[in-house]
């Protein structure tokens, strides 16, 4: 079956994680994504982060590459540029993650290109949008999430501001220029005119405050941290110490309050008017937290978690990433895919977890630097050899294909 993306052409100029990861995903539904790689920087440095890396083979690079072309062209050579526009009319969009300022200087804008291609979509994801005072600022996952509250949310009460365990300001602003790219495909293809995406990973981070946010701005609401990762306003819905390790427990609605009572052998606490509403046990948290915790450090967390799920009470042990993995949910929905690779023999990603229809895309190794530059102007641009020649001497390619 054809994959939703097919026949979608983008050229992306992108590297490290939030761009490529954005990308990743539209390559797994079927669109054709063309890393350019500079050759005289080395390409995407995520080529080369470590601990698993070697001759530009890195498991990091692998993470965030899946099932993408490589060529290698310098936009800044005169005759890059002009192998870079002949492509720009044959594709759908092109798509890049640098600083905000820099799309306008290496002239990759809608305005810069709408004559090349008017149907073209130019989609920026950098750190702070291609506007505001900060628009020149370098911008990495971690440092927006101390400037948007995120870490002054995370943690322990009486530990130290902390970022999330994983780049997540990234990983959701890779998601949202997907989607606005997307999205302006298919504006592009019904009206015949092309746009800017102006994505932004802050402008994706202050979205993600979502209700706390939104509490604040109409109440005046002061978000604090939480003991054991709790819910600002919901109890239980936290981490519990068990006999052995933790385990989260989540009653958003009265009817798994009055199951998670049942589990525990207190019914009691069910039908004590203290406790009786959300808002009551949040006014209460006090008198309430204690009995519950005292409570969950009696049996194990596997016990909890089979009782808890048994009455259909959410639930779910916290468990390493190794763990994770070998969850039977994880191995039915066939998350982890693998592929053919020239110096691993066998390298193991994951899935994507945007499922669009039954078809699903045969799961194919990060490229290597450049390793398609000759088959792209070959096959896109109709270049004969001598035509690739020419255009390496002027040095569109750096040092060879």
């Amino acid at each position: 079956m054809t994959l939703p993306l097919s026949g979608v052409r983008i050229l992306a100029i992108e590297q490290y994680g939030a761009g490529p990861f954005g990308s990743s995903h539209l390559a797994d539904l079927g669109a054709e994504v063309i890393k350019i790689e500079d050759p005289g920087s080395g390409g995407d440095v995520g080529r080369t982060v470590p601990p698993y890396a070697e001759d530009e083979d890195s498991l990091f690079f692998e993470a965030f590459n899946r099932g993408k072309k490589s060529i290698s062209l310098d936009l800044a050579a005169p005759s890059g540029r002009a192998v870079f526009e002949e492509l720009v009319r044959v594709s759908d969009a092109v798509y890049s993650n640098l600083r905000g300022d820099v799309p306008e200087k290496i002239g990759i804008t809608y305005a810069q290109l709408a004559a090349v291609n008017p149907k073209i979509v130019c989609c920026s994801l950098s750190g702070y949008g291609m506007t505001g005072p900060r628009r020149n600022d370098p911008g990495y996952d971690y440092v927006v999430q101390a400037l948007t509250g995120w870490m002054d949310l995370t943690g322990e009460p009486d530990g130290p501001p902390t970022k999330s365990g994983l780049s997540l300001v990234d990983f959701s602003a890779g998601y949202v220029a997907a989607l606005a790219l997307v999205s302006g495909i298919l504006a592009a293809r019904r009206d015949g005119v092309g746009m800017d995406c102006d994505v932004s990973l802050f402008d994706t981070a202050m979205a993600m405050l979502t209700y706390p946010g939104v509490w604040h701005l109409n109440a005046g609401f002061e978000p604090r941290r939480t003991r054991h990762s709790a819910h600002p306003s919901i109890i239980p819905f936290q981490a519990f110490e068990t006999a052995d390790g933790w385990i989260v427990v989540a009653a958003p609605k009265e009817k798994f309050w009055r199951r998670f009572t049942e589990v525990i052998e207190r019914p009691d606490l069910a039908t004590d008017r203290r406790f009786a509403t959300l808002a009551d046990r949040q006014r209460n948290a006090a008198a309430l937290l204690p009995i519950l915790e005292e409570t969950m450090r009696l049996r194990t967390s596997a016990d909890w978690d089979e009782r808890l799920r048994a009455a259909a009470v959410p639930s779910g042990q916290v468990r390493s990433v190794a763990e994770a993995f070998e969850d039977p949910q994880a191995v039915a929905r066939g998350l982890v895919v693998e592929a053919d690779h020239p110096r691993y023999g066998t390298v193991r990603t994951i899935a994507s977890p945007v499922r669009v229809g039954s078809a699903a895309a045969t799961p194919r190794r990060a490229p290597r630097r450049g390793e398609h530059t000759e088959d792209v102007v070959t096959d896109l641009l109709g270049y004969s050899s001598d035509d690739i020649e020419r255009a390496r001497r002027d040095g569109a390619f750096g040092r060879g294909l």
